[in-house]
């Protein structure tokens, strides 16, 4: 992809992690919302087969493997674009359910690594794009786990903290540029990866955070909170949007029918 590649025209939007969940359907409702959208994720082959799909259904896209946590990646990607619209900064995820006592250094260091330090990469690398643009938007992906904490879930809760800082302390040193920072906090969405990637395969133990859930969100209900926020007027940011499903209170109450 060259600069070349983003000539003036829709504008464009690019969204982390959009091999599936979340992120695959932001990039959807983003492209049928008028963006031109680049696709990012380390899995070439996901995001090649989500820009085929949205090109067959008369959209704009483009997939870009990348790994968010290689600086020198993330840099060279950044050098596509003269102005850019929207980061969605959605690549994390959460690796073990461990309390602090036992868990692996190694997990929560992969989980900072993607959740907090690759959000700083793009984000940096691509703000000058989005200030350009003169009409610029961050989103930071966080989740409910970022505002309250929850037994077993320390090293995301820290990741995730992390993310929410991030975007709330870019919002004040960039208040008076025109770009807006956005920070989305999901509570309980059942995707087909994200609690069996935690629980590393083990379908039975990610089948277990849903049980008698009638209805989680879906990665389509987030999707929604994304574009909407996204396509708001300039001068109105949502600085946070908080959505859990209607039975979910908390991290940590749950209503389940079993």
């Amino acid at each position: 992809m060259t600069a070349a590649a983003t000539a003036p025209g829709k504008p464009i939007a690019v969204v982390t992690g959009a091999s599936s969940g979340i992120g695959a359907a932001t990039a959807r409702q983003l492209a049928a919302a008028g963006y031109r959208v680049v696709l990012t994720a380390r899995r070439k082959d996901r995001i090649e087969a989500l820009a085929a799909e949205l090109t067959d259904a008369g959209h704009q896209a483009t997939a870009y493997a990348l790994d968010v946590t290689d600086r020198a990646a993330v840099d060279e990607f950044a050098t596509a674009f003269r102005t850019l619209a929207v980061l969605v900064n959605n690549a994390g995820g959460a690796l073990g359910a461990d309390p602090v006592a036992t868990g692996d250094p190694a997990d929560w260091r992969q989980m900072f690594e993607v959740n907090v330090i690759g959000t700083l990469n793009l984000t940096q690398a691509l703000l000058p794009a989005l200030t350009a643009s003169g009409d610029g938007t961050v989103v930071v992906l966080s989740s409910t786990a970022a505002h309250a904490t929850y037994e077993g879930g320390a090293g995301y809760v820290a990741a995730k903290n992390g993310a929410r800082v991030l975007a709330e302390t870019l919002r004040l040193e960039i208040v008076g540029t025109p770009v807006r920072v956005i920070e989305i906090a999901p509570g309980m969405v059942r995707t087909e990866e994200f609690a069996t990637t935690r629980f590393r395969g083990d379908t039975e133990k990610a089948a277990k955070v849903y049980a008698g859930v009638a209805e989680p969100l879906t990665a389509d209900d987030v999707a929604d909170t994304i574009t909407w926020a996204c396509t708001r007027p300039p001068h109105v940011n949502i600085d946070l949007l908080v959505v859990r499903p209607r039975a979910q209170a908390s991290n940590t109450k749950v209503h389940r029918e079993l």
